[in-house]
C-alpha cells in the first residue's frame, strides 16, 4: 500500500491512474446507489405483502424532485472526488469500507424487518432491552429511532447501524460526511504554528466512529477524540478505529449536553448526524458545551439534515422521512434556526452549505 504524500498513513490504491481511479470511484457510487434502490423497493413490496398495517403513508415523488434529487446527488459526487484530488483527504478514503463485513451482516438487516414492521405498526416506540437502566441516560434518548430493534443501546444496534445508513442514503452517508473536512481544516489553519500532534479534535456522538475514520485520513497526526452515550456503539468504534494506522482515538461514554472534559481542551469538535435527534432545548445546551470545550479560534463543524429553508425543493423526501422513520425531533428540526442557536451560544462567524441531504454549518469561537 502507498503512502499518501500528504498525511504519510497507508492508503489502499484502487489503481494507479487518476482517470480510472474517478471512473472506479463513479462506479462504485452508482453500484452503491442502485443496491440501495433496489434494497427499498424488495422490502417495501414485501412489507406490503407480508405487513400492510406497518406501511406508513408518504407523499408521492414527482419526477422532477426525482431529478432534482438525482442532480444534486451526483453533484456531491463530484465534489467528494475534488476534494480528494486536491489533496484534502487520500482518495484511498473514497473507497475505504469493510465491505466483506458489510456483505456478511446483510442477511441480519432483511432478519431484523419482522420486528421493525411489527414494532411500527403497534408504534412501540421504546421496545428498549430490559437490562437497560433508564435513569444512566436522557429521557429522549431511550427510543427506538428509526424504528430500529434496541434504539442506540445493544450490540445488535451497533453491527447493523453503518450498512443500515448506507442502504437509506443509497450509498452517500461517507460523501455527505466528507463534506465536513474542507472547512474543519481551513478552521485549523488558525492553530498551524501549533505542532500537528498537539491539536485535538472531538467529535460528539461519534456512534460506530465512522466520521472519526475520515477525520483521521485527513488529520493523521492530530489527537482524536470521540464521545457517545452508548457503550455498544463505542465497542464498534473500537473496532473500526482500531484497524487504523497511527494513534488510536480516545473513545469516552457520555452526553455531548455535559462532557467530562475542561474548557477550552480542544481546539475543534465535530457533530454529524445528531441534532435531528435532540429535542430543542437539547440542542442549544450541545451548542454551549461546545463553546465551552473550545479553545478561543477553535472550530466546531456541525453536520445534520438539510431544513425547509435552505433546500424547499427537498420538503416532500424530509416529510417522508419523518413518516416512515420514527424521529419525533425531525419536524422541528428542519424549521429550528440553527444559526440563531449558534449565535445564541457564542460562536461567530458562522458560515453553512447544504451538499444533498446534508447541511454542514463551520463556527468559530472568539478570539
Amino acid at each position: 500500500m502507498p503512502n499518501n504524500p500528504r498525511s504519510g498513513n497507508p492508503v489502499q490504491t484502487v489503481v494507479a491512474i487518476p482517470g480510472l481511479t474517478k471512473f472506479a470511484y463513479q462506479a462504485l457510487q452508482q453500484g452503491k446507489s442502485l443496491l440501495g434502490l433496489a434494497h427499498k423497493e424488495a422490502s417495501t413490496k414485501l412489507m406490503e405483502l407480508v405487513s400492510p398495517s406497518g406501511l406508513p403513508p408518504t407523499l408521492p415523488t414527482p419526477p422532477e424532485l426525482l431529478a432534482e434529487l438525482g442532480r444534486s446527488m451526483d453533484a456531491l459526487i463530484a465534489l467528494d472526488w475534488q476534494h480528494a484530488e486536491a489533496g484534502i483527504y487520500p482518495t484511498g478514503l473514497l473507497f475505504d469500507a469493510p465491505w466483506l463485513d458489510w456483505a456478511s451482516r446483510y442477511p441480519l438487516v432483511w432478519l431484523d424487518m419482522p420486528a421493525i414492521w411489527s414494532r411500527r405498526s403497534q408504534r412501540k416506540v421504546r421496545d428498549l432491552p430490559s437490562e437497560v437502566n433508564p435513569a444512566a441516560y436522557p429521557d429522549y434518548y431511550l427510543q427506538n429511532f428509526h424504528h430500529q430493534t434496541d434504539g442506540y443501546l445493544s450490540e445488535h444496534s451497533a453491527n447493523l447501524y453503518d450498512l443500515q445508513v448506507e442502504i437509506l442514503f443509497n450509498g452517500t452517508a461517507d460523501p455527505m460526511r466528507r463534506r465536513l473536512l474542507e472547512p474543519l481544516l481551513r478552521g485549523l489553519c488558525y492553530f498551524s504554528s501549533r505542532p500537528a500532534c498537539q491539536v485535538r479534535v472531538l467529535d460528539l456522538a461519534t456512534g460506530t466512529g465512522r466520521t472519526l475514520r475520515q477525520i483521521r485520513a485527513a488529520l493523521p497526526q492530530a489527537q482524536l477524540v470521540g464521545l457517545d452515550l452508548s457503550t455498544s456503539y463505542l465497542r464498534q468504534a473500537n473496532q473500526w478505529l482500531s484497524q487504523l494506522a497511527g494513534e488510536l482515538p480516545q473513545l469516552v461514554q457520555g452526553n455531548a449536553e455535559t462532557t467530562p472534559f475542561g474548557p477550552a481542551t480542544f481546539q475543534a469538535i465535530t457533530c454529524v448526524f445528531l441534532f435531528h435527534e435532540l429535542p430543542g432545548e437539547a440542542r442549544q445546551k450541545v451548542l454551549a458545551e461546545a463553546f465551552r470545550l473550545l479553545e478561543p479560534g477553535g472550530i466546531f463543524m456541525l453536520a445534520d439534515s438539510v431544513q425547509l429553508a435552505d433546500s424547499p425543493q427537498f420538503s416532500t423526501v424530509m416529510e417522508n422521512f419523518r413518516r416512515v422513520f420514527h424521529e419525533p425531533y425531525y419536524r422541528h428540526y428542519i424549521t429550528d434556526d440553527i444559526e440563531a442557536k449558534l449565535k445564541q451560544a457564542g460562536f461567530s462567524p458562522i458560515s453553512a452549505e447544504s451538499h444533498f441531504m446534508t447541511r454542514v454549518w463551520a463556527a468559530r469561537k472568539p478570539v
